[in-house]
């Protein structure tokens, strides 16, 4: 893995080398490493100045089953989540505005002030426990609903052109932190009160801080409930191959 590396951090100045030097003032690039991760990532970048320039980053991904359980169940501790049938799916636009500190003319090292825009299409199946009459059982309401996010953040990275119009974007490490918001409901018969209560209780006791769940309801027809609180990600280890022109 560390030989790997190497070679990746190695290969554009080696390349660098032996190709003359770009005039092209655009580039579109995909986030190969994000593949693995099911993700679709493809970038714009537009030279401003020598040293300046301005992206426009977006990601999709197709609603699934989250790969590590575990996280969710720490997050979730407590509460009566279905964590199995638990799916999560996600857009997002990220402009990014880069200072190169080298030479520039979209090469070298840069540090990147950014902007997130984020919506998670979520699914949380949570369940219950009611005395139906004849005894208890336990029912599962598929919550669902969308969650957006604004978060602003920094990177850092760097940039270099392999062969003549190909050209190798490697974000080292950055972060972002701002806010969520979003509504999770569903649209169900909840013939007894007894039912109702049951679910309203435990949509009460959700426990996941640092987010807060609020204002949960349930009805006849339906359940919701509300959550806000603050967001943070991670942005690194992103390999990124491009075509200038």
């Amino acid at each position: 893995m560390k030989k790997m590396l190497f070679l990746l951090l190695c290969i554009p100045f080696i390349s660098e080398a032996q190709v003359p030097i770009l005039s092209g003032k655009n580039i579109v690039k995909l986030n190969v490493s994000s593949l693995v991760a099911k993700n679709f990532h493809i970038t714009y970048e537009r030279k401003l100045t020598g040293r300046i320039s301005a992206s426009l980053g977006f990601r999709t991904m197709g609603k699934s089953t989250v790969p590590f359980k575990s996280v969710l169940e720490n997050v979730f501790d407590g509460t009566d989540f279905n964590i199995n049938d638990f799916k999560i799916g996600n857009t997002a636009f990220t402009p990014e505005v880069r200072f190169y500190l080298g030479k520039g003319n979209l090469r070298g090292f840069y540090v990147a002030p950014y902007m997130r825009f984020a919506s998670f299409d979520i699914t949380a199946p949570i369940n219950y426990t009611y005395n139906n009459g004849s005894g208890n059982t336990t029912e599962s309401a598929p919550m669902s609903g969308k969650i957006t996010s604004t978060s602003g953040g920094i990177m850092f990275g760097t940039q270099h052109r392999i062969f003549k119009v190909l050209t190798l974007d490697i974000w080292i490490i950055g972060g972002h932190y701002g806010s969520s918001k979003g509504t999770l409901s569903v649209t169900r018969n909840f013939s007894t009160q007894q039912e109702r209560d049951a679910l309203k209780q435990e949509l009460d006791n959700i426990d996941a801080p640092p987010f807060k769940f609020k204002n949960a309801t349930v009805t006849s027809t339906g359940a919701s409930i509300q959550s806000d609180g603050p967001w943070a990600g991670i942005r690194g280890l992103g390999i990124n191959l491009g075509f200038r022109f």
